[in-house]
């Protein structure tokens, strides 16, 4: 059964071929349960998000277009969403952002002889977060960090959905010229 496509092996899940199924499952139960304890940090957590996210994948299976992505990117996005709406908080204001977000910017500087060159590029990348507008620093770590979608921002925000788009095209736009362009000693 291990030789079958993993379309093949959606397509016989999507039946209810319980064959199938199970190598379905181990298959992907390891990629799974591995993002989904990355985003959540709890093992039981992780695995109810597991279980959630095969659930809806037999439930949505004949619904898969592989014009859209290969199997394992369509149930890891699936994983994703549903980890990150387990840790989302209800609602965060905007004076909650204010106290959440400069702690997630901050952490300690290395010395630059202890910095390899990914060490090196993270210290870049800090300064760079540091520098931009509070509110598109605000934006980017909404986005990032809690998986808020644009309208999600602009709710937060008390701003409209095309002002918080604005503000994180421009926070990855800064991220883009500093990190890409400028590299050092160019």
């Amino acid at each position: 059964m291990w030789a079958v496509s993993d379309d093949a092996l959606l397509a016989g899940l999507a039946t209810g071929d319980p064959d199938a199924a199970a190598a379905f499952v181990r298959r992907f139960q390891r990629r799974v349960f591995g993002l989904a304890l990355t985003i959540v940090g709890e093992p039981r957590a992780a695995q109810a998000i597991a279980l959630e996210a095969f659930s809806q994948a037999r439930r949505h299976a004949a619904a898969y277009d592989a014009r859209r992505g290969s199997v394992g990117t369509w149930l890891l996005t699936s994983t994703r969403t549903l980890a990150i709406d387990a840790v989302r908080p209800e609602r965060l204001t905007r004076s909650d952002a204010d106290a959440l977000l400069p702690d997630v910017w901050t952490g300690r500087r290395l010395a630059p002889d202890d910095m390899s060159l990914e060490h090196h590029d993270a210290a870049r990348l800090q300064l760079v977060i540091e520098r931009l507008p509070a509110d598109q620093r605000r934006a980017l770590g909404l986005s990032a960090f809690l998986g808020y979608s644009a309208a999600e921002i602009a709710e937060s925000e008390s701003i409209s959905i095309p002002v918080a788009r604005a503000r994180l095209r421009s926070a990855l736009q800064h991220l883009r010229v500093a990190m890409v362009h400028e590299r050092p000693g160019e």
